[in-house]
């Protein structure tokens, strides 16, 4: 290795990616929630961008638009060149001019008026924005300032639910003392404890429970039939439920197996997650990206939701000035750049348009079985197959599906969820894990609950339908999908029976 001071040539090659391709990735990978709320943000801060108002008299279809990177024949791209004259520089806006004089308004817009647009905008965006549910904490809190209870006690009991989470079931993950100063006594322990009683009273039944054990005894009550037999299961066999150990409570309790399994459904009645039905992040609605129209053929085509993606224009009066020569140099400096920043973001978004719908066309093209016959008949899909055909990266296949729904004849999907993974069949064809899963799915719901499948033989039963999948990937789906082993699937009334 030889260390010295000096000046040495040499010759490199490296990639840099320009501001704009930077842009369009960043668009491409917008779902259209995201996009709208970009499109707002550039609207505020750049003053030439206007939006194209429809007209309730106009049909809502449009025609497609060319490529922003294929202008059409004879029409050309517009350019802020700073060395040329500003002539130069928008004659493609007045060539659109003269071809539909109506479409720009005579007079500018004034600041005032571009305001009150806006806003009215958002105002009705947040008017037809659904109302977020109620919290866990909001729903325990109205209930608690409804009782009359000292400072003191009201304060701790507040203490106690702030600790509560929808996403943990509403069980109480901290201790008491937790919750108390560092030197706190018995006394203050004691008040903890009624603070907790408080709250375990309130509605939905089994909150701020420290276990499962004491979640479901929280939801007994004197007066259901059996109280005294449930208490006696959750007490001191609720493990061997869970293991579906019925000789074994047989033997300790003397309930017979056909008694344990009635107290068993009654138990299934309660709730061993009482927050359940409210939710600590809140979730928008699904709004899609994509929709599927059946053509006369009775293939698919793709469509490009556009009613939620206002149209974009440049604003003529800015044009104007610049053309005029009456704006100073600060001023020509200033609005030639925001030109260039609204003409990048408008073509990015027609660039996510033709992209998403060249990809989303590829995969309901491959994904036409499942859209025909159902999810049992899905293929194993690669984003590399899909990046080949349309003749793209497949990142850009990543990105344009990323967070994007499609809505078919058969709901609303993630356009990742047509990409699946699989196994050969014993003929040698592809066989997609979604068609694995739904079939073992479909064994253990049909055999027999006294001598139910071992992961053994649900690999025979399927190596009987063509499907070769080794033992560890049954046990590994089979876990994945909840489905509990062969043991706790067993029906231990047939022996009783028998």
């Amino acid at each position: 290795m030889r260390l010295s001071f000096g000046l040495e040539q040499r010759q490199l090659q490296t990639q840099k990616l320009a501001p704009r391709m930077i842009q369009s990735m960043e668009i491409l990978q917008l779902p259209i929630a995201a996009l709208q709320e970009r499109i707002d943000q550039e609207m505020t801060d750049n003053p030439v961008l206007e939006l194209e108002e429809s007209d309730p008299n106009l049909p809502d279809e449009v025609p497609e638009t060319t490529s922003a990177d294929a202008p059409a024949e004879g029409e050309k791209e517009l350019v802020v060149n700073e060395e040329a004259s500003k002539g130069e520089d928008f004659e493609r806006l007045d060539e659109l001019d003269r071809q539909i004089p109506d479409h720009f308004d005579e007079q500018p817009r004034q600041s005032a008026n571009r305001k009150q647009q806006e806003a009215d905008r958002k105002h009705d965006s947040m008017a037809n924005a659904p109302a977020r549910p109620e919290s866990l904490n909001d729903h325990l809190e109205g209930q608690l300032g409804e009782l009359d209870l000292d400072p003191p006690l009201a304060q701790l009991a507040l203490k106690i639910i702030s600790t509560l989470s929808a996403s943990d079931g509403g069980f109480l993950k901290v201790s008491l003392t937790d919750l108390l100063p560092l030197d706190a006594g018995p006394q203050e322990m004691k008040l903890a404890e009624q603070a907790l009683k408080i709250v375990q009273k309130l509605d939905p039944p089994g909150i701020a429970a420290r276990d499962l054990k004491e979640c479901l005894l929280l939801q007994l009550v004197p007066t259901m039939p059996a109280y005294e037999e449930l208490h006696l299961l959750i007490s001191n066999h609720l493990e061997d439920l869970r293991d579906n150990k019925l000789p074994q409570i047989e033997r300790k309790t003397g309930f017979s197996i056909s008694k344990i399994h009635q107290l068993w459904d009654e138990l299934r009645k309660l709730n061993p997650k009482p927050a359940s039905q409210f939710t600590d992040v809140y979730v928008p609605p699904v709004t899609p990206d994509v929709q599927l129209q059946v053509n006369d053929s009775g293939s698919y085509d793709v469509v490009v939701d556009e009613g939620h993606t206002p149209r974009l224009f440049i604003s003529k009066y800015y044009r104007e000035r610049l053309q005029a020569g009456t704006a100073t140099a600060e001023e020509t400096e200033f609005i030639k750049r925001k030109v260039n920043s609204a003409q990048w973001l408008m073509e990015a978004i027609e660039q996510r348009r033709n992209t998403l719908r060249k990809v989303a066309q590829a995969i309901v093209d491959y994904q036409q079985p499942f859209l025909d016959d159902g999810p049992e008949h899905i293929v194993p899909l690669k984003m590399q197959q899909i990046a080949d055909q349309v003749g793209v990266h497949v990142t850009t296949v990543s990105r344009a599906v990323d967070d994007k729904w499609i809505e078919t004849p058969r709901g609303l999907f993630p356009l990742k969820r047509f990409f699946v993974g699989g196994t050969v069949g014993h003929d040698g064809e592809d066989v997609a894990w979604d068609r694995i899963r739904l079939k073992l799915q479909e064994l253990v719901d049909q055999e027999d609950k006294a001598k139910p499948y071992s992961d053994d033989d649900l690999v025979k039963q399927l190596g009987k339908h063509g499907m070769k999948v080794a033992r560890r990937t049954v046990t590994k789906y089979r876990k994945k999908m909840s489905i509990p082993s062969s043991r706790q699937r067993r029906d231990w009334t047939q022996d009783s029976k028998d």
